[in-house]
């Protein structure tokens, strides 16, 4: 039986684990199409492994079930390699539940390919520029400031600036699990960002994960928080008057019109992640307040109107948009006065 053709998998990862913040994370960047969605695994509490060279997908979940079983980073990394019979064309990197770390790189594994395992994390590569790849990411990762995703984004920062993969980018991810951390605390996937497809994907990855952060996540520092001054309130009430979510005088108070005004926005702009009841607000949202209503302002400046008095108002305003005509169907465009135009066909 001819052996099957193997087409080359390069590419660049770090797991980790943050002891005090009881985070487990993945980063990944690869010239492979969606690299995300087949090298990271992991559970919080259980702990989170990279598969990659000529990984076939079984692996991972296999090295998870191990992890969850109680085995070690090493013993889950000699387990997974002795069994695989291509187990040469391998890479594995995995940290347990424990914090403890090992990596595997096959022989056969195209060059550059390596690893480097550190206190809580491994970095590995295949198909790289050179070994200075991993070993700056964990230079990186050692060195950076702040908390897990963080360090992550840093290390894939310092690991492409040195190379990276060198048959090129194309796609990138950042997954942490925490204990509940996901999204109303229903999943242990805390961050899951990926970009699939991009000439930059690593600065994609960042991009998109400051909106997922902004938005979802609750990390910034406590200390940053903006009491309900009167000035405050006063430019959160102006945006959301301008975005049509508070009609009326605008005080400067946190009054019942503005609590319901505000509630609306919080729900239709998905930041129910970062609600408070203490009369403060985190600064992001108030920014990010302070831009849409910018943007809202630059719009009824620029661009014509497709229905009376459609640039006065904000998309948060009652009646923003046209409700459906009777028995359904898309709501007519056309303003109420307009009459159709009829033609007579010449012949």
């Amino acid at each position: 039986m001819p052996s099957r053709p193997l087409s080359p998998h390069g590419t660049f990862s770090i797991v980790a684990w943050d002891p005090q913040r009881g985070e487990w994370g993945v980063a990944v960047q690869s010239k492979f199409i969606a690299a995300g969605a087949v090298v990271p695994w992991g559970q919080a509490r259980i702990g989170v492994l990279a598969t990659q060279a000529m990984s076939d997908g079984s692996q991972g979940p296999k090295g998870l079930e191990m992890l969850r079983e109680g085995f070690s980073a090493s013993e889950v990394v000699q387990r997974l390699s002795r069994e695989a019979p291509d187990r040469e064309d391998l890479q594995f990197g995995v940290v347990d539940g424990k914090g403890r770390a090992a990596a595997f790189t096959g022989t056969r594994c195209l060059d550059w390919a390596g690893h480097v395992v550190g206190k809580g994390y491994a970095c590995q590569g295949n198909i790289l520029f050179s070994a200075e790849v991993v070993q700056a990411m964990a230079r990186s990762y050692e060195t950076t400031p702040g908390d897990l995703p963080e360090r992550l984004l840093a290390a894939l920062v310092a690991g492409q600036r040195e190379g990276g993969d060198r048959r090129g980018m194309q796609s990138a991810a950042l997954l942490v699990w925490k204990e509940r951390g996901g999204y109303r605390g229903g999943l242990d996937r805390w961050i899951d960002v990926r970009v699939d497809d991009h000439p930059t994907p690593i600065e994609e990855l960042d991009r998109i994960f400051r909106i997922y952060d902004m938005t979802l996540l609750a990390r910034e520092d406590p200390t940053t928080l903006l009491p309900f001054t009167p000035e405050t309130v006063m430019a959160v009430q102006r945006s959301l008057g301008v975005l049509g979510y508070l009609l009326g005088p605008k005080s400067g108070t946190w009054d019942a019109a503005t609590t319901t005004a505000f509630a609306k926005f919080v729900s239709e702009h998905n930041f129910e992640n970062k609600v408070r009841t203490d009369q403060m607000i985190w600064p992001s949202m108030v920014r990010y307040l302070e831009q849409q209503s910018t943007e809202e302002l630059s719009r009824r400046e620029t661009t014509a109107p497709i229905r009376p008095g459609a640039l006065d108002q904000g998309p948060g305003a009652p009646g923003a948009h046209p409700p459906a005509p009777p028995g359904g169907g898309a709501p007519s465009s056309t303003p109420a006065r307009e009459k159709p135009v009829h033609r007579r066909r010449s012949k």
